[in-house]
């Protein structure tokens, strides 16, 4: 029995080029790779005025540049309004650029079955914030943010990390959506 995988593994007949595609395909990419922008300039980002909300991408998988592991974006916020609320597998970060307000956090518990369902907390988790912080909102919580200013809009940048789509756990679901501009 302990030679049995010997006797196995030469039987067969089955040819590949796996290996020398890959090094083929490798070669190619990092001949796209080269012609690819390391610099993205402000005309260059795109403004979305997306369900969750105007958006200004600075870093994404659709911008034809070298980043692979980031996305991020400005997400402006209207006097005393709102963005869409939302979860994603990813973890987030913002950073306050101007204004203040305040998140709303949801923790959600996976319920497994014979499939997977998200179970959201009843009450969310206050978090105010104001030019200068960083707000942290974890792995596939629900969320959304607020401007209390009536006067003035509020702008942050938001990045999360894309590593998390090339596992196969790009997880986004919109709950609901920002107000029309």
């Amino acid at each position: 029995m302990p030679h049995e995988e010997a006797k196995a593994y030469p039987k067969g007949h089955a040819k590949a080029r796996h290996y020398d595609l890959h090094l083929q395909e490798v070669q190619e990419a990092q001949a796209r790779e080269a012609k690819r922008r390391k610099i993205i300039k402000a005309q260059d980002m795109p403004w979305e005025d997306s369900r969750q909300g105007r958006l200004k991408h600075l870093l994404n998988e659709k911008i034809d540049a070298r980043f692979h592991t980031l996305d991020a974006y400005i997400q402006e916020l209207p006097p005393g309004g709102r963005s869409g609320k939302h979860r994603h597998m990813a973890e987030e970060v913002l950073y306050i650029l101007e204004g203040k307000g305040y998140d709303l956090h949801w923790d959600v518990d996976l319920e497994l079955g014979e499939r997977y369902s998200w179970k959201v907390s009843p009450e969310p988790q206050r978090f105010d914030w104001e030019e200068g912080d960083i707000v942290y909102i974890p792995v596939n919580t629900v969320h959304q943010h607020f401007n209390a200013d009536p006067a003035r809009p509020a702008r942050f940048i938001s990045a999360t990390n894309r590593v998390y789509k090339a596992v196969g756990w790009d997880d986004l679901e919109q709950i609901e959506d920002a107000p029309k501009p």
